[in-house]
């Protein structure tokens, strides 16, 4: 029996043994997932399978989660992809600069898979879904 997805998330987290538990979470869901542990590593993976939204991870190697999304959100194909940033900070400031580079949606590390996909599910654009 072959799956049938819904909609393909590429997330980009550090550690990876909490990469692949939300991985199998949301893949349970029939969301195809991809992953990757640093921006450039995603920036690649994105431009090859053009996600239906992204995760990202305010802390990486080499740029920042906040970086990162101001980057996709400043590239066309990417302006109306919905990314959801997870910042181990719960400080106001962090979901204000978040919003201002583009982040559709803002959660608390650590957090349950259940609250990633309840984020994800939130964006306007995976409603439909």
């Amino acid at each position: 029996m072959s799956i049938t997805w819904v909609g393909t998330i590429l997330i980009i987290e550090t550690p990876f043994n909490k990469l692949e538990l939300i991985s199998n979470y949301l893949g349970d869901r029939v969301y195809k997932i991809i992953t990757a542990t640093t921006a450039r590593e995603s920036l690649e993976i994105a431009l090859e399978e053009k996600p239906n939204a992204i995760v990202i991870d305010v802390v990486m190697p080499g740029m920042s989660g906040f970086e990162l999304c101001h980057f996709l959100k400043n590239y066309p194909i990417y302006q109306k992809v919905p990314i959801v940033i997870c910042s181990i900070k719960n400080q106001e400031n962090h979901y204000f600069w978040a919003r201002k580079q583009g982040a559709d949606a803002c959660i608390n590390k650590p957090y349950t898979p259940e609250e990633l996909l309840s984020a994800i599910q939130s964006v306007e654009v995976f409603k439909h879904l």
